[in-house]
């Protein structure tokens, strides 16, 4: 077969070596078998603290994972137990305008499902679109909008892991979201629910492109988590999306970003999505 995964223009057939390697190296790191995998994303890693963990791999140890480039971004795949449930955890991931593609930004996903976990979280920072919402809110996600320009199965289609078209008529699991609102109601943690639009970036949008996105149904952006999502989903993972409101994106009333400003609202917020994600795997 001819054709190129996005990255270095390797073959289906380099790629799942690659992803081999990987998997391999942590294999020799721990025996677990994880049925969970999560990404935790800006100012959310606090939830390793939850975990007992039996490794600690740094992402350079990896081979064939990238090492991220931002802040608060930390960089090590974490595998334990996350009450009682065996968890393999990515703290810190990457982003496309790093200048990775999208092939490297979901690599770490594919590793994870390679490894046994059959069910994503996925977690991040956005800004907010919808006027109602506020910083430090707690969003689930029920589907998104890919403005990225690109897509992590561009290319030869990994046979292996999943069909050439995946459906993505339901993107994050409607089970899982059950599951998280209920838990919501008995933590008594106010959860939003919305869509979620992937921005490339690294800048920030104008007043005329959040009107824009705003108008195509989006709640909140980011810049993350899409890739993620799709790769999950080509391998036929469960995902479950929650996302941290840290500023809000209203075009007439925008003000400067406020970087700082944003990691604490992010930090604030951290213990709601930590008691949210604990309780759904537990049910797990």
């Amino acid at each position: 077969m001819s054709g190129a995964v996005p990255g270095g223009g390797i073959s289906a057939q380099e790629a799942m070596n690659r992803l081999r390697e990987a998997v391999d190296v942590v294999r020799k790191r721990s025996e677990l078998e994880p049925r969970l995998g999560i990404v935790l994303g800006t100012g959310l890693g606090a939830l390793a603290e939850a975990m007992e963990v039996e490794a600690e791999i740094p992402y350079p140890e990896i081979p064939h994972f990238p090492s991220p480039t931002v802040e608060t971004h930390a960089g090590r795949l974490l595998l334990g137990l996350l009450d009682g449930v065996p968890t393999v955890a990515m703290q810190g991931r990457f982003h496309l305008y790093e200048g990775y593609s999208a092939f490297q930004v979901a690599f770490p996903v594919r590793v994870m499902k390679l490894l046994g976990a059959e069910t994503l979280i996925v977690s991040g920072a956005c800004g907010a679109m919808n006027p109602l919402w506020e910083a430090g809110d707690v969003v689930l996600l029920d589907d998104h909008i890919n403005f990225l320009g690109t897509n992590p199965l561009v290319g030869e289609n990994l046979d292996e892991l999943g069909p050439r078209f995946p459906d993505m008529s339901e993107p994050y699991d409607r089970e899982l979201q059950e599951r998280a609102q209920k838990a919501a109601l008995e933590l008594e943690i106010p959860l939003r629910r919305g869509v979620y639009v992937a921005w490339l970036g690294p800048a920030l949008e104008t007043r005329a492109e959040y009107r824009m996105l705003r108008s195509l149904g989006a709640d909140v952006v980011g810049m993350s988590t899409v890739p993620e999502v799709i790769a999950a989903r080509h391998m036929d993972m469960k995902v479950m999306g929650l996302t941290i409101v840290t500023d809000l994106c209203l075009p007439d009333a925008l003000e400067p970003i406020d970087v700082p400003a944003i990691i604490h609202a992010a930090k604030e917020a951290e213990p709601k999505l930590t008691a949210l994600v604990r309780a759904v795997s537990r049910d797990l």
